[in-house]
């Protein structure tokens, strides 16, 4: 009597990904969360040149207007996190909501238009994030950014 064996999916091609999301392609605009901006001054890491780098493609980092308000209140405590996010290199995305609650803002933002791609470390922006289809989740992980569901193949070079 043979047992049948059940033989796990290979990863997902990296242009498979883009299958379901047509809008997501170069330059990618990718959304920044305030503690991603925090974490990234912590790994070293140079914002837009590290995007560029595991993505292989130019890259528009956005900022909306709760983020920004969310930095400026921290701003005594992250004073590089404020000079970072007032780079001219961001696109300035603004809100038309009430209040200043980032995580809401920006899965509002995604489930509405699905051009981006967000940056993020909150595990609970992750979760709920990931339950919208077609966004991509950039991330960071041993001192470099690494996109949510791409093989490592198609991640930053490692140095």
């Amino acid at each position: 009597k043979r047992k049948k064996r059940r033989i796990p999916n290979p990863p997902t091609p990296f242009l498979l990904i883009f299958q379901y999301n047509t809008q997501l392609g170069p330059p990618y605009h990718i959304l920044v969360d305030t503690n991603f901006i925090n974490f990234s001054i912590k790994a070293k890491l140079d914002l837009v040149q590290s995007m560029m780098d595991s993505l292989y493609a130019k890259c528009i980092p956005c900022i909306t207007d709760c983020v920004m308000a969310e930095i400026e209140k921290l701003g005594q405590k992250y004073p590089v996190a404020l000079r970072i996010a007032k780079d001219p290199r961001f696109n300035r995305l603004p809100c038309t909501h009430k209040g200043t609650y980032t995580d809401d803002c920006l899965v509002q933002r995604v489930t509405q238009h699905k051009c981006y791609i967000v940056a993020t470390v909150d595990q609970d922006l992750k979760r709920r994030i990931r339950k919208i289809p077609g966004i991509e989740i950039m991330y960071i992980s041993n001192h470099r950014y690494n996109i949510e569901g791409m093989p490592d193949d198609y991640g930053a070079p490692r140095f």
